[in-house]
């Protein structure tokens, strides 16, 4: 019994991250969809929902209006909501170059300042950025050039992190979104990603439906999409740049915000775990998300079997030093100070260490029916 419980956890705590992966790359050469791109001419919105973002909304805005769409009637949108550091006045100084200030008094978060923002939108395409990211020249472009497939209903780009030193949220969360971005370009090539990068991205204003405020857009409406039987798609060559949070406990929360509503999300769109009316949506949701997010479950079921285990043999003995030796260099890489080679070396044992705490403590806040809709500029200012 101890050995079948022990291997099923590290089967669990595998699959989501190796297996699931390796099935969708399978899936995909058997039977791959690709992408219909084309230029093509279509009106753009684009949404930068913002709070306290007075040290980078001017450079975000100046970096959306030197896109090379060609669409001189793009809309640009910012959402102040309930900014008070002069966010609000940097953008009025943008009014002569068209860009439009919606100021929300109440802090509601990102869902209920894009719901409103949707609303004054002219733009067949909706384009979503953060009040920080940065998008290459041709990013927009490349993003609508998705849409000529009529198949395609929501579209996102590469995002990459700016790391100015290594350090764990750094160099971690740059590792967990190369990564990501690595199993959306297979998810494309199966059919549609689950989730997508919430600062670069896309969707095509039919399809866009009011989220709750508690709700979490950048997973919710690919969600919403799918469930329409349109494509949810990634576009590597549509790259948005952000700042790495230098803060840990920043990140942290990060995390923990993001599982916290992506469990609400799950529950929200619960249809499609039906595998007889959604049987690609509901294998990728459960394998990439669900699993996901109940891997500290299954971390110290492995870790205790394999200890009880190790009094039986050697192939137990040898795993569990394996096993013991990456918790130390995740215990290790949680220090501050540690010289640079050593920082790269744990960086990603430690991430994934600090993930599953938070995505237990984001499953407790789910089970107290708490919620955190709103957001902190990245770095925890």
């Amino acid at each position: 019994m101890a050995e079948w419980i022990f291997w099923t956890s590290v089967f669990l705590v595998i699959y989501p991250y190796l297996g699931y992966p390796l099935l969708v790359f399978i899936g995909g050469s058997i039977r791959p969809r690709p992408v219909h791109r084309q230029s093509r001419q279509y009106s753009v919105t684009v949404l930068i929902p913002a709070y306290n973002e007075a040290e980078c909304i001017a450079e975000t805005i100046r970096n959306k209006l030197s896109q090379d769409y060609h669409d001189e009637s793009m809309q640009v949108i910012v959402i102040s909501d309930g900014s008070t550091d002069g966010t609000d006045e940097i953008v009025m100084g943008f009014a002569a170059q068209g860009v439009e200030l919606l100021g929300r008094k109440a802090r509601e978060g990102k869902a209920a300042a894009l719901n409103e923002a949707v609303r004054q939108a002219r733009g067949d395409i909706i384009v979503f950025s953060d009040a920080n990211s940065l998008f290459d020249r041709e990013t927009i472009r490349l993003m609508v050039e998705n849409f000529a497939d009529p198949e395609v209903g929501y579209v996102t780009g590469s995002l990459r992190f700016i790391t100015e030193k290594v350090t764990l949220s750094g160099t971690g969360g740059s590792a967990y979104i190369h990564y990501e971005n690595s199993l959306r370009a297979l998810e494309t090539r199966f059919g549609s990603i689950i989730g997508v990068n919430g600062g670069v991205d896309a969707i095509r204003r039919s399809l866009y439906m009011e989220i709750p405020p508690a709700l979490i857009t950048d997973f919710v409406l690919p969600l919403h999409v799918i469930a329409q039987r349109y494509r949810v798609v990634y576009d590597s060559r549509a790259v948005s740049h952000e700042a790495a949070n230098k803060q840990l406990g920043s990140e942290f929360r990060m995390r923990v915000r993001v599982a916290l509503r992506a469990l609400q999300g799950i529950i929200y769109m619960r249809r499609l775990l039906n595998p007889f009316r959604y049987p690609a949506a509901a294998f990728c949701l459960v394998s990439h998300k669900l699993l996901r997010y109940m891997t500290f479950l299954f971390l110290p079921i492995a870790l205790g079997t394999n200890i009880y285990l190790a009094f039986s043999g050697s192939l137990y003995q040898w795993i569990l030093g394996i096993h013991l030796t990456v918790y130390a260099l995740a215990i290790l890489g949680l220090s501050a100070e540690l010289p640079r080679v050593l920082r790269k070396i744990t960086a990603v044992p430690s991430y994934f260490l600090l993930s599953n705490i938070a995505f237990g403590l984001a499953m407790l806040k789910f089970f107290r029916g708490e919620s955190m809709a709103t957001w902190r500029p990245r770095g925890g200012q």
